[in-house]
This record gives structure tokens, C-alpha cells and sequence, in this order.
């Protein structure tokens, strides 16, 4: 990973309100616009009750025009064809307040690129060849193009940086006011068209044509109008059109029924039967529970480049994970001091502290670090002591300091060993076991001489992250296996995956390996998740059924991934993952809910409509209704009213639990199977008091 991350992602949580006041207006304009029948076609259950609505319309209208028995059921009808399209128009109204999340990011993201300009220099043109650029609009720009990118101006396109280096501010991309840096070569070259240099300038070759940026792709994604339909989504919009196909022919089928008990059954009750009977509150809330799930990884920066990357997420059951950054924080720290017999730990700190003065890498400043916070050493330089600095260097693999003649020294076992013996020292024979020790638990050992004596050796090791343990333990609970990918050695990657709690690791791994191993998972069936930012892993990620691609990324990481990470943050996964696990919570809690609200409605409305000729279905009024008309009338305004009480849910998702599939459908069972049964009963009956009180009944 070309960037550490220091924190472990919580799970999705809501980022500021469910619900969106401002967007509520637009959301009930947008609303109407909506019932257009092509459009209203997709969702089948919602067109077969706007279907109904129309007829109800058309009743009411022979009604009004009517006299007699006909005009006596204006009301009736009037009341019927209001909670009719009441019902379509607020299952438009609930997928337009989660499109309404989509297109304000949407809109966000349009910003970053409005009426950019750039400097196209010649064919192959360089940082010298400044003076020849050309100024252009963006859309002009082609892959292939070279751009000239000087501090203050904003990346017009898509690009690698092919010279020079650059700190970056990516905010209106990301949200992140952090700069980063951006260079030619290497992991660190992918440049995102609509953010800002800040500092020194860059060569950056445009790698995608006008309208295929990823600040296009982006846009188009996160507009809920352009979101696709999943596969599972699709497959439970086949379910519910098997379901009102059923009832539609059930409910034709009752009219002659109806006939022959001598029941008086008129078309608006049979159309209210229907739409009571099918589930139109999971197909009202079908859309908005989809296009929110996109919208909650957005609110985490990520962005899915595909509705069914999300759903793929849900499912995934194997997690491959890199070490650093990942699972470990990436630079190795100190852990422990060992001393050689004889030796003080305290002596063997101060000399460790001393020989890492002068080392600036992480390892070195993380001794001096671990030092002084273990026995509260006091601060000191190179200069307060009067020595002489040491460097650390890969040739020599050594660092140090010499104080009035009195060399230390710490580094590699093998070269600290050639050393003192040159100074004429002894190693003591307790070295090499610990140094053997050490590396056989995954560290890195360092020694650390006083002149010709071996004081002791540095534990040096990956330290694996705070709760990572806990998270994996969470995902094992919901049936999700966890794979560690190092390019460690196999007793270094054991020890690391021991202490972190993995299921399984890959040591040494290469892209041939990752990519075999996720060929091997899939072949058995294992729907695979990974993270990556390298060009080498571009190869695993096209293969992985869930590929998050770090935004810092390789172009060519970022065009294999089906999601773009905009934090780079590699721990992210593990949310991505939550999030689709939530969003298939939520689909999967609201269809139990349904399901089970259609059942308590059978009991309002079909002993309503059969009581008076068949005076024994009295005995299923459970509810002690005041009319047939007013347990149909307070059925349907029920059937309506519930589609806005969960839209919250809809749009938060249902509480993320980490539970196994046995122990979320029980759940699931009791809250929502129970919920669902019950809410109608109550609803029912106290709308139906409300229309007695108010002289409709």
C-alpha cells in the first residue's frame, strides 16, 4: 500500500440527518413527474396499483355524473381513488428522497469540474517545453494529450504523472482537506481531473477520453436515476410480479364469487382488495432501499461503479486483505528490548536511543520513541551531547553515534557482528538464539553494541492495528472468512495472523498467487472481496467479484476495481462489506415486514366484503370494524400510510448487526414477521375510529 492508514473504520453509521428537509420539495415535484406510466412499468407491483388508481378515477367519475345508487358511492369512491394514488405517489416520493442523496453529491461533484482549462503541450511535451503550451477547454483534451499542471491550477482530466512531483489537494473529491503527493512513477502517479496542485508542477498524460473520466463515472453513478437494478433485486421484482399476477387473477376470480353468494362486490373494492393483498409496500420501498445503499458508501467515499458491485459486497464471504496498512499500521516499531546476560535493560535503551538519534526512518524514530517512553528518558539531540552522527544507510545497514571516542552502534545482527568483532569483541553465544527467537515471532531483530560489547537486541515488529481483532472476529460471526495477503516470509506472515486473529494468510505473495487463489476461491463456489492500488494488483482485482480500488491508486487499479476508495484507505473493505451486508438486512427485514402486513389486511377486508351474504365471516371482524366500507376504506389508507413511516428505514438501513444467516432471519422473524402482523391490527382499527368519529364510516 502506498499510503497508512492509522485507524480502523467503524461500522456505517448515518453522517449527519436520514432525511434532508431541503430535499423534500424537489422530491415531491419530482414525485409527479414519476407516475409516468413508462416509467412506473419497471416496478410492476406500483404500475398495477396506478393501473388501479385509474379505474377507481374513471368510477368516480360515472358516479359523480350518476344519480341514485351510483351517486350514493361518490364518497366511497372518491376516498378510495385518493388513497389509491396517495399509495403510488408516495412510493415515487420515497425513491425520489433517495435519488435526492445521489444527485446532491452528484452535484458536488460537477463543481470540481466546471469550466476547466488546461495547458496541452507538444506530443511527448516536457516540463521544459512550458513555453509551447496551448491553452484548451477540458472536453478538448484526448488520451494520450499532455498537460502542464503549475501550483494553483486545477487538473483538467484524468492522468499519470509523467514528471515531476507535486503536493495535491483532492478535497473536492474526496472531502479530505489533507494534501498528497503525487509523482511519476511508481504507485503514486494517478492524478483525478478536478482537484488542485498546490505546490511545484507536474506533466500529467490524460489516460481517458472526454465523458469517460472518473468524474464522469462517478456522477453517473451516484444519480440514483442511473443506478441499475442488482440481480437479487431483479429476481425479488420477479417474485413480487409472480405475487400480483396471483392476486390480480384471484381477485377477477371473486367477482363471479361474489355473484354467486349474492354478495354486492363493485370494481374500486375489488381494486382496493388487490392492492391490499399484493406487496406494494416492499415494491414501493424496493428502489429507495437499493439507491440508499449506494448513498451510504458514498457517505463513506467510496463510490460503486455498479449497483451490483454493492450487492456483490452483501455477499461476500471472503475477505482478502493486505498486511500493511491493512491489518498492520506498515512501518515497523519497536516492541521490546532484549539484553544480554549481564546487561541492564535500562544501559541497553539509552545505548538503542543514542545509535537511533541519527536514524530518520520510521523504525529509527519509532526506538527512540519506545525509549523514552519505557524508562522516561529525557530528550536529547546529536548536538546536546556533543557526538557525532552516525547515519543510517543500506550499505553499511548500520546507525550510530560516536561520543569522545565511544562508538555505538545499532543494526542488523550480521553486520553489528562483523563489526564488534573488528573492534575486537566477543559475541556473547545468547545472541543468536535470540536474534532466532525473535524472527521466528514475525520481528525484526536489531542489535545494539557499545563499542566491542553486545548490550542486546530491539524486537522490532508489524503492530497490528487496535480492534482489527475484534472486526474479523465480527465477520467470522456472519460467516465471512479473512485472508491476509504479505509478501513476508511464511513464519513472519503466521505470527502476524495469529496476533491479528485471520482466518488464513498468503505469504510471499505475487500477483500470479493472489490471482490463482482468488480463481481457486471462486471455483468453489466463495463470492471474493479485495483491496488494492498497485498496477500489480490490477490483474486480481478484475478477477475479485469485489475489487476496491484505492483513489491514489494506479490508473490501472482503479479501471480493474468496482469500486473506487476516495480516503485510500485499505481498512475500508471491511466496511464496504458492512454496508452491502446492510443494505441486503434491509431488503430482506422490509420483505418479511410486507409479507406479513398483507396477511393482517385479509382479515379487514375479505370478511368486509362477504359479511352480508355470508353472515359467519363476522366472526373474522377481529378488529370489530364499524362497516364493510369502512374496514376496505381503512385497509387502503393503512396500505398507503406505511410506505412514509418506513422510508427512514429505507434510507438509514436497518441496524448493522454481525449476526450468522440463521440468527438475522430469526430476528428478522420476530421484529418485522411479528411488527408486521401486529402494526396493521392497530393501524387499521384506529383509522377506522377516526373515519366513524369524523362521520365517513
Amino acid at each position: 500500500m502506498s499510503e497508512d492508514n492509522q485507524t480502523i473504520d467503524a461500522p456505517d453509521k448515518p453522517r449527519g440527518p436520514v432525511l434532508d428537509t431541503r430535499a423534500v420539495p424537489s422530491a415531491l415535484v419530482a414525485a409527479l413527474g414519476m407516475l409516468d406510466p413508462r416509467r412506473m412499468i419497471n416496478n410492476p407491483v406500483m404500475f398495477v396499483t396506478e393501473i388501479g388508481a385509474v379505474l377507481t378515477t374513471l368510477y368516480l367519475i360515472v358516479a359523480l355524473l350518476g344519480s341514485g345508487a351510483a351517486a350514493g358511492s361518490a364518497g366511497y369512491f372518491a376516498a378510495l381513488t385518493i388513497a389509491l394514488w396517495g399509495t403510488v405517489y408516495l412510493a415515487n416520493v420515497a425513491e425520489a428522497l433517495a435519488e435526492a442523496r445521489g444527485k446532491a453529491q452528484a452535484a458536488s461533484l460537477r463543481g470540481a469540474r466546471r469550466n476547466l482549462t488546461a495547458r496541452r503541450l507538444p506530443a511527448d511535451g516536457r516540463l521544459c517545453d512550458a513555453g509551447l503550451a496551448e491553452q484548451v477547454a477540458a472536453p478538448e483534451l484526448r488520451k494520450g494529450d499532455r498537460i502542464l499542471v503549475e501550483a494553483g491550477e486545477t487538473i483538467a482530466a484524468d492522468g499519470d504523472v509523467v514528471e515531476g512531483i507535486a503536493s495535491v489537494d483532492e478535497s473536492a473529491i474526496t472531502g479530505e482537506s489533507a494534501p498528497v503527493i503525487r509523482e511519476s512513477g511508481g504507485d503514486r502517479s494517478a492524478v483525478t481531473g478536478g482537484t488542485r496542485v498546490l505546490s511545484d508542477a507536474i506533466v500529467v498524460e490524460v489516460t481517458t477520453e472526454p465523458g469517460q473520466s472518473f468524474l464522469d463515472r462517478m456522477i453517473g453513478m451516484v444519480e440514483g436515476a442511473n443506478r441499475q437494478k442488482t440481480p437479487n433485486e431483479i429476481a425479488l421484482t420477479i417474485v413480487l410480479a409472480g405475487f400480483t399476477l396471483m392476486f390480480l387473477m384471484v381477485c377477477i376470480g371473486l367477482y363471479p364469487l361474489a355473484g354467486y353468494f349474492d354478495a354486492v362486490i363493485d370494481v374500486p373494492t375489488l381494486v382496493a382488495l388487490l392492492v391490499c393483498l399484493i406487496p406494494t409496500t416492499i415494491g414501493a420501498l424496493l428502489a429507495a432501499i437499493g439507491i440508499a445503499g449506494m448513498a451510504r458508501l458514498g457517505a463513506r467515499n467510496v463510490v460503486a461503479m455498479s449497483g451490483r458491485a454493492v450487492e456483490a459486497a452483501g455477499d461476500a464471504d471472503i475477505l482478502l486483505l493486505d498486511k500493511t496498512g491493512t491489518i498492520t499500521f506498515g512501518n515497523r516499531q519497536a516492541d521490546a528490548f532484549v539484553a544480554m546476560p549481564g546487561v541492564v535493560e535500562r544501559d541497553l535503551a539509552e545505548a538503542a536511543e543514542l545509535a537511533s538519534l541519527a536514524d530518520e526512518t520510521p523504525e529509527g524514530r519509532s526506538i527512540v520513541s519506545f525509549a523514552r517512553q519505557r524508562y522516561g528518558l529525557e530528550e536529547r539531540t546529536i548536538e546536546s551531547i556533543g557526538g557525532r552522527a552516525i547515519a543510517f544507510s543500506a550499505a553499511t545497514r548500520m546507525s550510530g553515534v560516536d561520543l569522545d571516542g565511544r562508538p555505538i552502534r545499532k543494526g542488523a545482527a550480521s553486520q553489528i557482528t562483523a563489526w564488534v568483532n573488528n573492534q575486537g569483541g566477543q559475541v556473547p553465544g545468547a545472541l543468536d538464539r535470540t536474534v532466532r527467537r525473535v524472527s521466528e515471532a514475525g520481528g525484526t531483530p536489531l542489535v545494539v553494541a557499545d563499542h566491542e560489547r553486545v548490550l542486546g537486541v530491539i524486537h522490532l515488529k508489524d503492530i497490528v492495528k487496535p480492534q482489527i481483532k475484534e472486526r474479523f472476529a465480527e465477520l467470522r460471526r456472519m460467516g465471512v472468512k479473512t485472508v491476509m495477503i504479505t509478501g513476508d516470509n511464511a513464519t513472519t506472515a503466521a505470527a502476524i495472523a495469529a496476533e491479528a486473529g485471520v482466518d488464513d494468510f498468503l505469504a510471499e505473495a505475487t500477483p500470479e498467487a493472489k490471482l490463482e487463489l482468488i480463481r481457486d476461491y471462486q471455483a468453489k463456489g466463495h463470492l471474493v472481496a479485495m483491496t488494492g492500488d498497485g498496477t500489480n494488483d490490477a490483474p486480481a482485482l478484475a478477477q475479485a467479484d469485489v475489487a476496491v480500488a484505492m483513489n491514489t491508486g494506479t490508473q490501472a487499479a482503479k479501471e480493474a476495481g468496482n469500486m473506487v476508495d476516495l480516503d485510500s484507505s485499505p481498512t475500508k473493505l471491511i466496511s464496504v462489506v458492512e454496508v452491502g451486508k446492510q443494505m441486503l438486512m434491509t431488503r430482506g427485514s422490509l420483505t418479511t415486514f410486507s409479507v406479513a402486513n398483507d396477511v393482517a389486511k385479509y382479515f379487514a377486508i375479505l370478511p368486509a366484503i362477504f359479511v352480508v351474504a355470508l353472515p359467519q365471516l363476522g366472526a373474522l371482524n377481529v378488529m370489530d370494524l364499524t362497516s364493510p366500507r369502512s374496514a376496505i376504506l381503512s385497509a387502503v389508507i393503512f396500505n398507503a400510510l406505511v410506505i412514509p413511516a418506513l422510508v427512514p428505514i429505507a434510507l438509514r438501513g436497518v441496524a448493522y448487526r454481525a449476526v450468522s444467516a440463521d440468527e438475522l432471519l430469526s430476528r428478522n422473524l420476530l421484529i418485522y414477521g411479528l411488527g408486521g402482523l401486529v402494526a396493521p391490527f392497530v393501524g387499521i382499527k384506529l383509522i377506522d375510529v377516526v373515519l366513524t368519529m369524523a362521520g365517513l364510516a
